[in-house]
């Protein structure tokens, strides 16, 4: 399908205006925060206008949940956004990693017998 390029110019600035309005992912990295615009198993999507050629650890945000710490390089231009290629991305836990094994049957309380 043919369309001029005034007109696909105005649906691609809809659709990048459109993801960015809905997308909650954010990237962070020496106190600043950029958008994301999509968010693929091996990195990620940003806007060429609004990304810096990123390099090295960064933190993933969806909303205020953190997601991963990753490290990362500017890959590839396309479409007016940039790829960044994860080269690592650990995910966040809640809570501290055990250095032992935990027994499933393992009581998760002590109660007496108040009945004396």
């Amino acid at each position: 399908m043919f369309l001029p390029k005034e007109v696909q110019a105005g649906l691609d600035a809809a659709r990048k205006a459109e993801m960015k309005k809905k997308n909650r992912l954010r990237v962070k990295t020496d106190g600043e925060v950029f958008r994301v615009l999509r968010l693929q198993d091996d990195g990620f999507f940003m806007d060429m206008q609004d990304a810096p050629h990123l390099r090295g650890l960064v933190d993933l945000y969806d909303g205020a949940k953190h997601l991963y710490q990753c490290l990362v390089i500017a890959s590839q231009e396309e479409n007016d956004e940039m790829f960044y290629e994860f080269k690592r991305a650990t995910g966040v836990a809640d809570e501290p990693a055990l250095d032992y094994v935990k027994d499933e049957k393992a009581p998760v309380a002590f109660v007496t017998d108040q009945r004396d």
